[in-house]
């Protein structure tokens, strides 16, 4: 690589200088190498091969040195013969060499992008909704992309960098001195303006950047909130697609002048590093040429130094800035660790207490109260892509609730919007741990507090249905078979029956394996709905929890939604949250929560005829129209 090269490699990260940390984190390099272990004999024999490149990269211009002067002193042909069989050896060495070091590059390189993205996103499918109720979604997705290949580079590029320029550089002065002192400090002498011009530049290019990449994340999120099935629907009905184009072509017009801008800096830099370049080795030629021609050294030797000169700036201004090749590094490694070091609030336990396989079980809520955490408790500021954390207190939600729905039966949830029916829904699969207070399974004489439950038993126990069921952008099959993973085609038509879809996907062109889109769009409100359910029904949970799983159906979707849910609702314990009361009327229990209280419950003929808060509710959804 030219000196010219390595400088422009110089400008360019320095120009990320500002933004760097001035030290390394307590323990940074212990966790780094605890990765990097895993690949340590490829390491080491990858390191080997980059001292032999550097120790090649010194010793090819001194034989060429050497063979100009065998030609001038008339050495014979044999002499030049074998030093040109030296350099073509090596250079043989050389390509193997270089072959194998980027197999063990990509190889390392690989191997600890793989296992860094396997433990971020472990990690994170272990962190509790309200991490991901918070957190943005590109971000936490730039952590497992662009920062773990930068922590990759460290070891693939950084660290190969650093021992290739310190051998390269101790051997070319080495050998410099040895051949010519004066002319090696004479280079050395001319460093600066190679490194000072490439800070100065390095810092008007970085604000360009900065700026270009600002506007570059403005017209991405652009791109991906209007090119969403919801976005593009909402483009369309109010009619602003030129507006939209209108406002993206600002944006990328301020990109092209930018990039115009950048392009003419980084000319005038290369220009200059190119003209410095040439008067160095112009004074290499006539330094050493004089010297030659005084008798002070041989004519191979001019030459050698010329080689050499480019093999002394390089490791020289690269080295010049190691600090911020590391730390450029190390801010990837910090903001992998910042993601596996945010402990996740809902754990397992070591020796977690077994649910009796095949026997029915209720839910019990004794003295619950909750507040959702709040943003330091589950959150990063860097996720959220905000300066600081809102550290305002949440308030308590949920305020002693008393609650219980034995084996087989149900238990209907009402009261008006925010009163604290979904979370009490989410408090039962366990999305949430209450703060004081138990949520249990079991039933009367044996109930276990579902923090005392293995993750498999709470999942396979309790199912749930939202208003919006999350679907993959899969096949009908891949969406069931989420729940049951070795459910054969047979099983997922008996839920597809079962959940009143199965004449539907019979009906499409590749059946099973038709793809349904992002978030299933491609199928209708009430279809996505039973398909959520036949996965339920795949699934075949104890307890099953309806969270307004009809609120935003039509009549005729409302009423096939209904008759699959009452599929899925036979013979198991179900709590059922519902705006309408007509869909809960033959619930066991019905409880009225107001304020993060239960204020009455009781069955329907019961609560009417006590004419309190749920009389009230009836009367208003059943009044007659005036």
């Amino acid at each position: 690589m030219s000196g010219v090269e390595n400088a422009w490699m110089l400008m360019m990260s320095m120009s990320q200088g500002d933004k760097l940390p001035r030290s390394v984190p307590r323990g940074m390099l212990g966790r780094i190498w605890r990765f990097a272990s895993a690949h340590h004999r490829m390491l080491y024999g990858f390191l080997a091969l980059t001292t032999v490149s550097a120790v090649i990269a010194v010793g090819v211009p001194v034989l060429a040195g050497k063979v100009v002067d065998a030609i001038v002193h008339r050495n014979g042909l044999g002499t030049v013969i074998v030093i040109a069989a030296a350099i073509a050896g090596l250079a043989v060495v050389d390509s193997l060499s270089g072959l194998a070091e980027r197999w063990m590059s990509s190889r390392i390189g690989e191997g600890l992008i793989y296992d860094l993205r396997r433990a971020v996103f472990s990690h994170v499918q272990s962190m509790p909704v309200a991490f991901f109720t918070r957190t943005r979604t590109g971000s936490l997705v730039s952590r497992l992309n662009n920062d773990v290949i930068g922590a990759q580079r460290a070891f693939t590029s950084t660290l190969s960098g650093l021992v290739t320029n310190v051998i390269q550089l101790v051997l070319t002065v080495a050998v410099m001195i040895t051949l010519a002192w004066q002319v090696t400090l004479l280079a050395l002498v001319l460093l600066p303006i190679f490194i000072l011009p490439a800070r100065r530049m390095g810092r008007t290019i970085a604000a360009l950047q900065r700026e270009s990449a600002g506007l570059n994340a403005a017209m991405t999120g652009q791109m991906t909130e209007r090119f969403s099935a919801g976005g593009a629907t909402l483009v369309k009905l109010f009619g602003r697609p030129e507006a939209e184009a209108e406002e993206f072509g600002d944006r990328a017009d301020r990109v092209r002048a930018i990039g115009v801008r950048t392009a003419m800096a980084n000319r005038v830099f290369m220009t200059a590093l190119t003209l410095v370049s040439q008067l160095a080795q112009a004074m290499v030629y006539g330094v050493g040429g004089w010297l030659a021609i005084t008798g002070r050294i041989d004519a191979g030797t001019v030459v050698s130094l010329a080689l050499l000169l480019t093999r002394l700036y390089g490791p020289l201004t690269q080295l010049a800035n190691a600090r911020v090749d590391v730390m450029s590094a190390l801010v990837s490694f910090e903001r992998v660790f910042e993601v596996l070091d945010l402990p996740p609030s809902i754990v397992e336990r070591a020796d977690p207490t077994p649910l009796p396989a095949h026997e029915a079980v209720g839910v019990r809520l004794e003295a619950v109260r909750f507040t959702y955490p709040g943003a330091e408790e589950v959150s990063l500021a860097s996720l959220e892509e905000v300066a600081t954390l809102d550290r305002t207190e949440n308030a308590e939600v949920l305020h002693g609730v008393d609650l219980e729905v034995r084996p087989g039966q149900m238990l209907a949830l009402v009261g008006p919007s925010g009163a604290g029916k979904s979370t009490i829904a989410s408090l039962v699969p366990r999305l949430y741990d209450v703060d004081s207070g138990a949520v249990e399974l079991g039933g009367p004489g044996a109930w276990t507090d579902i923090r005392d439950l293995s993750f498999a038993d709470l999942r396979g126990a309790v199912g749930v249905v939202t208003q919006d069921g999350h679907l993959f952008h899969d096949t009908v099959a891949g969406n069931l078979r989420y729940a049951k993973p070795d459910a054969t085609d047979a099983e997922l038509f008996t839920a597809l029956e079962r959940a009143r879809l199965g004449p539907l996907v019979r009906q499409l062109p590749e059946g099973l394996d038709t793809v349904i889109g992002e978030r299933g769009y491609r199928l209708s409100g009430g279809e996505r709905q039973r398909l959520t359910i036949a996965r339920l029904l795949l699934a075949a949970p104890r307890v099953v929890i309806l969270d307004e799983a009809t609120a935003h159906l039509d009549s005729e979707s409302e009423v096939a939604v209904q008759e699959a849910l009452a599929e899925a609702l036979v013979g198991r314990t179900a709590i059922v949250i519902a705006h309408r009361l007509s869909t809960i009327r033959s619930a066991d229990s019905i409880a009225v929560v107001e304020d993060g209280r239960v204020v009455e419950q009781g069955p329907h003929e019961l609560l009417l005829a006590r004419g309190g808060r749920y009389a009230d509710l009836h009367h208003t959804q059943f009044a007659p129209a005036a």
